[in-house]
């Protein structure tokens, strides 16, 4: 489970106790809140789940920066950009698509339309970090409607292997995956994805 799960699920099981002690002492109408709020935990744990994972070990391999569903592949000047939407469901824990070093992370601010409209690329607020690896790889790690923070564990320069945590968002959201043109895509609109996991494009190197 990620860390920062802790400083919501304290306050919600101390409610879920205070209303319970309530039922008990007071009244049984204090349980109706009392499992509503402790059904919220239980979400909010597996909101944060953090699950080890087995990275994939290909050396000319861009894997999934999130878990999530492809939701756009489009050729751009630079190359491809790779669009995941990131449900409430999903793990929301990201990593490094590639190793290499983080030569740039810059937070924007932005809007908070949902994560699957087109305009959240460019209008949301987002993180947005580029990658020195085999490939040039930017990641753009944005909020949306219901994802309020994104929380980066990583700074500019630091040095990375393929599939280390890099960040957190918080509750649903979307990632854009920007590859040069001279890779070979793989991924396919529509497809499940899970972050380094699934390989989403190939140098050929």
């Amino acid at each position: 489970m990620a860390k920062d799960a802790y400083r919501f699920l304290i306050p919600l099981f101390a409610v879920t106790i205070i209303f319970y002690v309530f039922s008990l002492w007071s009244h049984p109408f204090f349980l109706v809140p009392a499992i509503l709020i402790f059904l919220l935990s239980i979400f909010v744990a597996f909101f944060f789940r953090d699950p080890e994972r087995e990275i994939d070990p290909g050396n000319n391999t861009i894997v999934s920066p999130v878990d999530g569903k492809v939701v756009g592949i489009k050729q751009e000047d630079e190359g491809f950009r790779i669009s995941i939407f990131l449900s409430v469901f999903d793990v929301h824990i990201n990593r490094a698509p590639i190793s290499g070093r983080i030569v740039r992370q810059k937070y924007r601010p932005g809007k908070f339309l949902v994560a699957w409209d087109e305009r959240a690329s460019v209008e949301n607020e987002q993180v947005q970090m580029t990658f020195e690896g085999i490939k040039t790889i930017r990641i753009s790690l944005i909020a949306g409607i219901i994802a309020r923070r994104i929380i980066p564990c990583t700074r500019q320069g630091d040095t990375v292997a393929k599939g280390d945590r890099i960040a957190l968002i918080r509750f649903g959201s979307r990632a854009d995956v920007f590859i040069p043109a001279d890779c070979s895509i793989v991924a396919v609109q529509g497809d499940r994805v899970k972050g380094g996991i699934t390989v989403l494009a190939t140098t050929g190197e």
